[in-house]
This record gives C-alpha cells, sequence and structure tokens, in this order.
C-alpha cells in the first residue's frame, strides 16, 4: 500500500516572507512581512508542509556565499519562531539569470525537487510569489493554485499585468485564508 503524498505551500523567500531588500544576505537587514507567522501556522494547522522556493543569484555574481544565505534563513526561523511559527525546508537556486538550469524560477526544478524529496504532490499544492516567474513555476509544477501577492515586486509586477492563472492578493496571509477558505 503506498503512502499518501503530502501537500505543500511553495513560497518564494524575499517579498512574500520577509521585505524585500536587494540582493538580502545580511541577516541584521532581515524584517518579516507582517501576518507571516499567522500564514505559516495555518498551513501546518492544515496538515501542509511550508517550503521556501528562493532564486538566490547573488551566490553566482559573487555578492555573498551560500553561508550568509543560510544565515539569513536561520534569522528568519529565529523571528518566526517569537510567534511559535517556522517552514519545513528551503531549495534555492544559486544560479545567475543566464544559467541553463532547471532550478531556477520560472523553471520548476526546486518545487519538482521539493516535491521529491518531501513526497508531495503538487496537484495538491500552492505557490505564492511576487513575481510572474514564481507564478510560471508554480503552473510548470502542477501546483493547484498560484498567488501572486502585492507585497515585494508584486505591485510591479501587476503594472506589467496579471500572470495567467494567478489569484492575486494583497500578502502571504491572504493567499492562505483564500486557499484554505470554505
Amino acid at each position: 500500500m503506498s503512502q499518501m503524498l503530502k501537500a505543500a505551500a511553495f513560497l518564494d523567500r524575499d517579498g512574500v516572507i520577509n521585505e524585500e531588500v536587494h540582493y538580502l544576505h545580511e541577516p541584521a537587514k532581515t524584517v518579516l512581512i507582517p501576518g507571516v507567522a499567522e500564514a505559516l501556522n495555518k498551513i501546518h494547522e492544515h496538515g501542509y508542509l511550508a517550503v521556501i522556493v528562493t532564486n538566490q543569484s547573488g551566490i553566482a555574481r559573487g555578492m555573498y556565499g551560500e553561508p550568509e544565505m543560510h544565515s539569513v534563513h536561520a534569522k528568519i526561523k529565529e523571528l518566526l519562531a517569537a510567534d511559535g511559527a517556522d517552514f519545513d525546508a528551503v531549495y534555492f537556486c544559486p544560479h545567475p539569470p543566464t544559467a541553463e538550469c532547471s532550478c531556477r524560477k520560472p523553471k520548476p526544478g526546486m518545487l519538482l525537487q521539493a516535491a521529491k524529496d518531501l513526497g508531495i504532490d503538487p496537484a495538491r499544492s500552492f505557490m505564492v510569489g511576487d513575481r510572474a516567474g514564481d507564478m510560471e513555476a508554480g503552473q510548470q509544477a502542477g501546483c493547484k493554485a498560484t498567488y501572486l501577492v502585492r507585497t515585494g515586486y508584486g505591485q510591479q509586477t501587476l503594472e506589467k499585468g496579471t500572470p495567467q492563472g494567478a489569484v492575486v492578493v494583497d500578502d502571504l496571509l491572504a493567499a492562505v485564508n483564500d486557499f484554505f477558505k470554505d
């Protein structure tokens, strides 16, 4: 008998979890977006995993290294812990936009790798991001829904038009509330 696959909320990091900071690599500059802890707790209350999927081309560009990125993730965990919240995993693409990799969003590689590693069914899962590439990655991975937040680069993304198939919401908490509405 096969075990039923889990479901997940795939979450972009910068502009969705934390305030947008150009090439964030300093933990002291990490600020959570209001409502993120509540959103993560709701994700977990519904039995879903919370998986961060983030492009980090600053690594390939030599602006910072993986240790600095991991320090930012540790700071996010620390800030979330104050509200009893957490995320389950982080997947990152260190490659530049010109790379021919399968992991850099808008390609779905990070989501598909997380699905394989963590036993996730993308068809029961959703993606939340602030750029068209986040929406495309979620759709290519087969996610049930994709949400574009107005935080981070979301408003700028909307000025170019609403990405096809995206549900537009104010922030991560609004996306979670919409996905789990009765």
